[in-house]
């Protein structure tokens, strides 16, 4: 089951909301909030998969509750507005919904959040009890979570809030919403290198290293002076 909740501050709303997720039976309904802030105190209490969400309402909106949040469950913005799609989207929701929404519809979007949800934790199920560091990660592009093995990594490049993540496997890198110190963490110590504040290298792949920059191929990737000190010590060893 889905644990989710339903936050808007229309009672109506709320109530057709309500009487949706109703409908779904791999949906549990754990509280019905009139406000961002109610539902924040919520999830603090309790976990919660998914949240549906109105997103014009007082005192704080759905988008700035989905930025509030540094652990987010997965969201489904309903809203009487369609200007706010494209923001929404940015912030990875899984689904945007315009009033009035028809129940197929609906039933459609919880579908899409069912999938992720199930690729979640079918890639934890898999992870081998004996390693610290999975072999393997998922990002959200383009509203779909796709699967980077750790070892196909070349190298990434950060592009303000969006990284780079080139691969072995393919000529396209893949490009998702996502920090470059949130990357760091997801890849072993022993196997990448941080040589910039916009770059990530392989170690398995550099083949010449100089002063300031370092060599994937014919490929050239620079190197900072706050970094500089940790390729010397790779020269050294």
């Amino acid at each position: 089951m889905i644990r989710c909740i339903a936050i808007d501050d229309e009672p109506l709303a709320l109530e057709l909301l309500q009487d949706n997720i109703s409908k779904v039976p791999f949906l549990q309904l754990v509280a019905s909030c009139d406000s961002a802030v109610e539902a924040m105190k919520v999830m603090e209490q309790q976990p919660v998969d998914l949240v549906f969400s109105d997103i014009q309402m007082p005192g704080l909106t759905g988008l700035q509750l989905i930025q509030s949040m540094t652990v987010k469950p997965m969201f489904i913005l309903i809203t009487a507005y369609e200007k706010f799609a494209l923001e929404g989207f940015n912030l990875a929701v899984v689904d945007y919904l315009v009033k009035p929404v028809a129940l197929d519809r609906f039933i459609k979007a919880c579908n899409k959040a069912k999938e992720l949800f199930e690729l979640k934790h079918a890639a934890k199920d898999n992870t081998p009890a004996a390693s610290t560091t999975p072999d393997y990660f998922f990002v959200n592009v383009e509203y779909s979570m796709v699967k980077v093995t750790i070892a196909d990594i070349v190298y990434v490049e950060g592009l303000k809030d969006y990284i780079k993540i080139h691969v072995k496997s393919s000529s396209k890198p893949v490009v998702t919403r996502m920090p470059m110190k949130t990357i760091e963490e997801q890849l072993p110590a022993k196997s990448f290198i941080r040589i910039h504040k916009s770059y990530i290298a392989n170690l398995a792949y550099i083949t010449a290293i100089k002063k300031s920059s370092v060599f994937i191929d014919q490929i050239e990737l620079p190197v900072s002076d706050l970094y500089r000190d940790t390729v010397a010590a790779l020269i050294a060893k």
